[in-house]
């Protein structure tokens, strides 16, 4: 008779929006490689849970994987957990979305699976106890938690191998705690550790029950694991010791384990997430005093017992506290929630149009962009776009369900980005862009429906924790990859490029559109790629009085604000303009009661996200259509009446061109991150900066127009083509 239950469930999952080929070597090397391996084994079944974008793209890819999984849920080897359907963080979403998602992945699993969906994988086990009325109410009985969950609940040591109920407003739900120690052990040790963990368990306390829990792409996608799994025959021998000890070794899955025990009692657990979410969630100041304090936790004699009271971390939330560029993708989300709830109880909604708006609203709740660690999420641009691509073409749906079509325009006054301050939403037939008022009058997102596109998805450089890590490997010159396999992915220092720390550059403003500057009137463009102090106005991020203008075919929105620009006291006035059917947003710049006799450095910057930075065909011209370089080029010009900024794989061309010839500064946005292969210069936006020397007329007046139109590139270039011809026939 077996005295130890082992229970293994695997998370397999990439983002919405992922490259095809990060899919495909995930498949190759991690997915598909386990099952063959697992196969082999009938006397071990296992959990699988399956991300809905994953999913989606192994049955359209790899259809044979999904017959194979379907065999192995048959014949009773695997069971399907199910879930958010695009893997959403529970506590992230409202409640409808929270019941829906569950429900509709639910429904998805059973039909493609034909089982019964009993269970689910909380996404990064972010839990806050009032998710269990949600989750039961979409029917789901069990799910698993880390024992770093329990142990703040004050369940520790061997009352952490079983299942526990738990509740709220009357609805109860099962918790397994996952086991930590088998988290580092699988697959990084040499399966008799883990052997060793589980035969003093089972002397210890018979009967119990063990969880091991992790993401699937341990096994063969992690660097080095693939050679160490397979190659080398640890997924093997792991097997073979689990086939050799069943004598008092059981491997089982949630659901039998459900029926034949029963819970060990009831506990409350605290909010949290897994214990790495609530380091990385910490400012860097707070995380490296956290990491100090832990050392001296562990180092202590006593470590054991101090341990279950070192409570100290973030919560998942306050990721939208850290990045700005995180919240606002939340409250865009958020009021497209409540929107499609208001339009899905109007009978006259067009029902088709809410189906699709609300599927792409379920995708643009994956949680991987909404928050950073050691993978890129939010720091990696194309899982942003792929966030906001999902929010427009939910925006779009939603328009059609209320019948809305043609050229049309509209303003709105409203709380849009949650700071308890009014922002101004823009809206005609083809762009839809955000300004704040009470910061700087920026415009911080601006979408293109055409294309679903939001070229305002930048990405401000700022502190990380890691930081540190970098500048000291540069500085030990200790930036090798290590060799063997390490016993967590958390712990590589791997520098994917040199020169690193010339890159750790923290902005002083949002990387927005519509900044306006005063400088001096020396500065340059290394001054501004390099971040230095050169502000000599406080126009930046201060408050503009606002005004809303609306007419039928044409709404504006209107500006004003007395400030200092280099020492004198003047006003801007600033309109941006959006009209019926136009791709442009017109902004007009008013400076008066400018200083006599003085000249003024003005400046407007404008950065531009959603392309790619080193390619071919993304690149900067002039008017004329001369190309100036690739979008992660520096340029600097002096008489320049506008650029372009052209992606010819999206087919996009952003024009900006403004109405008294200046100065024009380009650079690139780049940031340093950590992902999963070790730490990389990324990309985000380019910087587009379009300056003058000011000097006011008799009254102290200053005006200049600057317009961003956005469009199809191919048009666009073939009118370049036009001109370019012309002034060759000249």
């Amino acid at each position: 008779m077996s005295n130890l239950r082992l229970i293994l469930a695997l998370h397999n999952h990439q983002p919405v929006g992922n490259f095809d080929g990060v899919f495909e070597a995930a498949y190759r090397d991690s997915y598909l490689p386990f099952i063959e391996v697992l196969e082999q084994y009938p006397e071990i079944p296992f959990a699988l849970h399956t991300s809905g974008p994953l999913l989606e793209w192994l049955v359209d890819q790899h259809p044979d994987y999904i017959e194979r999984v379907r065999a192995l849920v048959e014949c009773g080897r695997v069971e399907i957990l199910g879930g958010g359907f695009f893997e959403p963080i529970m506590t992230m979403i409202p409640h409808v979305d929270r019941v829906g998602q569950i429900r509709e992945f639910s429904a998805y699993l059973e039909e493609l699976f034909t089982a019964k969906v009993r269970g689910m994988w909380m996404p990064e086990r972010v839990w806050e106890q009032h998710l269990v009325s949600a989750i039961a109410e979409a029917g789901i009985e069990y799910t698993i938690l880390d024992d770093f969950h329990f142990e703040r609940a004050g369940v520790s040591g061997d009352d952490l191998f079983g299942y526990y109920l738990t509740e709220d407003e009357g609805r109860l739900l099962k918790v397994f705690p996952g086991s930590e120690t088998l988290r580092y052990t699988i697959p990084f040790q040499e399966p008799h550790a883990t052997y060793e963990f589980l035969r003093g368990l089972a002397a210890r306390r018979p009967g119990a029950t063990v969880v091991c829990a992790d993401d699937g792409e341990k096994f063969g996608s992690w660097p080095e694991t693939y050679d160490h799994v397979y190659k080398r025959g640890w997924l093997t021998r792991f097997c073979d010791m689990i086939v050799g000890n069943r004598d008092w070794l059981e491997t089982t899955t949630l659901g039998r384990t459900v029926d034949a025990t029963l819970p060990l009692g009831k506990v409350y657990i605290p909010d949290g997430s897994y214990r790495e979410m609530t380091e990385w969630v910490l400012p860097p100041a707070d995380h490296h005093e956290y990491e100090k304090a832990g050392k001296l936790v562990r180092s202590h004699d006593q470590s054991h017992q101090i341990k279950p009271f070192f409570r100290a971390g973030g919560f998942w939330r306050n990721f939208k506290s850290r990045y700005p560029e995180s919240d606002e993708m939340y409250a865009r989300m958020l009021g497209l929630s409540k929107r499609l709830t208001a339009l899905s109880a109007r009978p006259d909604a067009d029902p088709d149009y809410l189906d699709v708006a609300r599927r792409e609203l379920y995708r643009g709740q994956c949680n991987c962009p909404y928050w950073h660690g050691s993978f890129g999420g939010l720091y990696l641009p194309h899982l942003r776009n792929a966030i906001y691509r999902a929010l427009i073409l939910c925006h779009n749906a939603l328009d059609e369900a209320e019948g809305k079509s043609g050229p049309r325009v509209a303003l709105e006054v409203g709380d849009f980005n949650l700071d308890a301050r009014q922002e101004v939403r823009l809206e005609n037939d083809r762009l839809i862009a955000f300004a704040r008022p009470a910061q700087g009058g920026q415009v911080y997102e601006l979408d293109v429906r055409e294309v679903a596109v939001n070229v305002l998805s930048t990405l401000d450089r700022r502190p990380e924790a890691y930081h540190q890590t970098i500048l000291d490997t540069i500085r030990t010159r200790g930036a090798a990859d290590p060799t063997g396999v390490a016993a967590s992915i958390h712990d590589r220092v791997v520098l994917k490029q040199d020169n690193l720390d010339d890159l750790i550059v923290y902005d002083r403003h949002p990387r927005k559109a519509f900044v306006d500057h005063f400088y001096p009137l020396d500065v340059t463009l290394d001054d501004l790629i390099a971040a230095r102090d050169v502000e000599r106005g406080d126009f930046v991020a201060g408050a503009y009085l606002a005004k809303a203008h609306r007419e039928t075919d044409r709404v504006a929105l209107v500006m004003e604000r007395p400030g200092w620009a280099d020492g004198h006291s003047i006003r801007i006035r600033k309109t941006i303009e959006l009209a019926a059917g136009s791709p442009a947003l017109e902004v007009r710049y008013v400076l008066e009661g400018l200083p006599a006799g003085a000249c003024l450095h003005f400046a407007v910057e404008i950065n531009l996200a959603g392309m790619a930075g080193h390619a071919d065909d993304r690149y900067y011209s002039n008017l004329a259509g001369d190309k100036l370089g690739m979008l992660d080029s520096r340029i600097d010009q002096q008489h320049l009446a506008g650029l372009s900024l052209a992606d010819e794989w999206l087919d996009l061309a952003v024009g900006l061109s403004w109405t008294k010839p200046g100065g024009v500064w380009c650079f690139p946005i780049e940031t340093v991150s950590q992902s999963e292969g070790g730490f990389e210069g990324v990309y985000q936006s380019s910087a587009v900066v379009p300056h003058w020397h000011v000097t006011g007329d008799e009254s102290g007046r200053w005006e200049v127009g600057v317009r961003l139109s956005v469009d199809s590139w191919k048009p666009v270039e073939a009118a370049a083509a036009r001109f370019r011809a012309s002034l060759a026939e000249v």
